[in-house]
């Protein structure tokens, strides 16, 4: 595997970082995870306009322009030989001291990875996901806006913890109200009837692409879309239940904390959904 490093390539053992680069050291920088398919690198400029605007939003400057960034990226896939699979980009603020002022660090770092990965086993993509909620809540949008794909992931890692070691695959995490938020790193669906219906971004969570593209899906299928706050019990009585994500890609979800979902297998919608998804995927990015 080659991967890009200042505009460089490098084997997976010589790419390297400074221990004092501050994207190791605190976090301090931003990411993107972008998915491509049969030689399609799927919605490409629109995690590229995610990215920047992460970065603007803590005030780093990315030393390329767009351009070059999706220019990068392309060449990257290319090195590797690749057609489907996954991307990881990272921006961090680069090298600087063991202080917290970004000021010290005058040459952001750019690294591009370009790789495969499986998020969950097949099963579970086929028979449903079953999900806990955890004690660990989501950031405060106040504190950390979840808008901003930063490098910094221990909230949501926290709660992986927590479920995994209480046997489960995956966390569902709530805001400080209780309101229901996102998973550890996917946004979250139920279907209610003829609704379709996700928390919205001011309950703390990210404004997803797959989570918008499933959005449009829905809305092609003539069912009604909605961004409303919801609790548990909205879930547990929900029809049908799913999370969205770049690396999840769509996975039903049939059971939310020991509460079947419908008759606690993957509903029809979800797979409808799953189906027109899987066919615009190549047909709605950038072609390699």
């Amino acid at each position: 595997m080659l991967i890009y490093v200042n505009g460089q390539y490098y084997s997976e053992e010589e790419a390297k970082v400074s221990v004092l680069d501050h994207g190791y050291l605190y976090g301090d920088g931003v990411f993107e995870g972008i998915r491509m398919y049969s030689g399609c690198i799927f919605k490409l400029r629109e995690h590229i306009d995610r990215l920047y605007d992460s970065a603007r939003a803590i005030m780093l400057r990315i030393p390329m322009e767009k351009s070059e960034m999706e220019s990068a990226i392309v060449e990257t896939v290319r090195k590797n030989g690749l057609t489907d699979g996954y991307i990881r980009v990272v921006v961090s603020r680069g090298v600087g001291d063991l202080g917290l002022d970004p000021r010290k660090c005058p040459n952001p770092t750019v690294v591009i990875i370009a790789d495969r990965i499986k998020l969950y086993p097949e099963e579970l993509y086929q028979n449903g996901l079953s999900i806990i909620t955890v004690p660990t809540r989501r950031n405060l949008p106040e504190a950390l806006n979840p808008q901003i794909k930063s490098l910094n992931y221990l909230n949501n890692i926290l709660a992986k913890i927590e479920a995994i070691h209480r046997g489960y695959e995956e966390a569902l995490m709530l805001n400080q109200e209780g309101y229901v938020a996102e998973c550890t790193g996917d946004n979250i669906f139920m279907l209610k009837g003829k609704s379709l219906i996700t928390p919205p971004t001011s309950v703390g969570v990210l404004k997803g692409i797959t989570a918008r593209t499933v959005m449009g899906i829905a809305i092609d299928m003539g069912l009604e879309v909605r961004e409303e706050r919801f609790t548990r019990y909205d879930l547990y009585t929900a029809d049908e239940v799913f999370l969205t994500g770049t690396a999840a890609e769509i996975i039903p979800v049939v059971k939310v904390d020991d509460r079947p979902i419908g008759d606690g297998r993957p509903g029809p919608t979800t797979w409808e959904i799953i189906r027109r998804f899987r066919k615009i995927t190549t047909e709605d990015g950038v072609k390699i």
